[in-house]
């Protein structure tokens, strides 16, 4: 597993575990009759959304900075994850050495001098937004410029 594919779990998987969870005991639903007649039923402690109310896409966006305001606070240091791509991979208890920042770099194509770091860096965090966007995240657009 890559490193962005480490983050985006991170970010996307905390919004998961806030989500509640649709569940149907197996004794809750009778088969249907051979001839197809019957429609499913379902017991009285089963929780069902109906499908009208579903959303059409298979989860909703991911408010990226509400999870990394968070991961901010429970962490208890001092962190500009908003600013600096070392602080946010702190805020989710990342290694943010310059080796992981290196390969970060070459998993969203940086081409750019990676001995350079403060250049890195700022491309970097940019970069890793707009993935995040992309890959279903919401991020605040002042971070996407």
């Amino acid at each position: 597993m890559g490193i962005f594919s480490s983050i985006k779990e991170k970010l996307f998987g905390k919004a998961e575990e806030q989500k509640p969870v649709e569940t149907i005991t197996a004794d809750a639903v009778k088969p249907a009759t051979a001839d197809m007649a019957a429609t499913p039923s379902v017991g009285k402690d089963a929780v069902v959304t109906p499908a009208e109310s579903r959303p059409a896409t298979p989860s909703q966006p991911v408010d990226v900075a509400a999870i990394l305001d968070a991961a901010v606070a429970k962490n208890g240091q001092k962190l500009d994850w908003r600013r600096s791509i070392v602080d946010m991979m702190k805020a989710l208890g990342m290694d943010a050495s310059l080796q992981e920042r290196k390969e970060l770099a070459d998993e969203l194509g940086y081409t750019g001098d990676k001995s350079d770091s403060a250049s890195m860096n700022i491309w970097l965090h940019k970069a890793l937004m707009k993935a995040l966007a992309d890959n279903g995240g919401k991020v605040p657009a002042d971070l996407l410029d």
